[in-house]
């Protein structure tokens, strides 16, 4: 199983690896190839669930990116491959440093909430099932886009799944699966 990552170390892998002026989703999938499909699908999901999110456009790109990642997770790929031209978009790096400064002190609070427990969660066929749910989530961000910051959402169901699967904490993938069916419940009973 691939190492296990806290999110603060995520944010700040990425800030220092890439010198580029934007951080591309190839950058992303780059930096992170050797350590599974976790932050490779929590980068996107955060930058969806971030108030970035509400730019026309970001959460279409994000939610493509994040159900290509997890479709090759659900076909049993051991590291993730990326399209050059979808490779090509990304975010400007000041943006990057400055999201990920002000973040600092939430994601140390989370990290401290990260612990390898629930372990036979992380089975393969545990692991394809969410990859799954969040190529179903990743597609759901494109039409939910249509309503004001809806598409946060599923976005933060990938976000918590995705810091299961990269810090290796069942629980996590859990709480993932509970805000999916909370959300999805609630966005039902608010369209009838």
């Amino acid at each position: 199983m691939a190492e296990r990552l806290k999110l603060t170390a995520i944010f700040d892998t990425l800030d220092e690896r890439v010198e580029d002026d934007t951080i591309t989703l190839g950058d992303i999938v780059e930096t992170f190839n050797s350590r599974g499909f976790g932050p490779v699908v929590l980068i996107p999901g955060l930058i969806a669930l971030l108030p970035t999110g509400g730019v026309p456009g970001v959460p279409s790109l994000c939610g493509i990116f994040i159900a290509l990642m997890a479709v090759q997770l659900v076909l049993g790929r051991r590291a993730p491959w990326l399209p050059r031209r979808l490779a090509r978009r990304g975010i400007s790096h000041a943006r990057w440093h400055r999201i990920a400064a002000r973040a600092k002190p939430w994601t140390r609070r989370i990290d401290r909430l990260l612990q390898p427990r629930l372990t036979w969660l992380l089975g393969s066929l545990t692991q394809r099932l969410l990859a799954l749910l969040m190529t179903l989530l990743g597609l759901s961000m494109m039409p939910l886009e249509l309503l004001p910051f809806a598409a946060a959402l599923p976005a933060l169901a990938i976000v918590v799944m995705a810091l299961g699967l990269t810090a290796g904490d069942g629980l996590m993938m859990l709480a993932g699966l509970l805000i999916t069916l909370g959300g999805g419940l609630g966005l039902g009973i608010w369209l009838l």
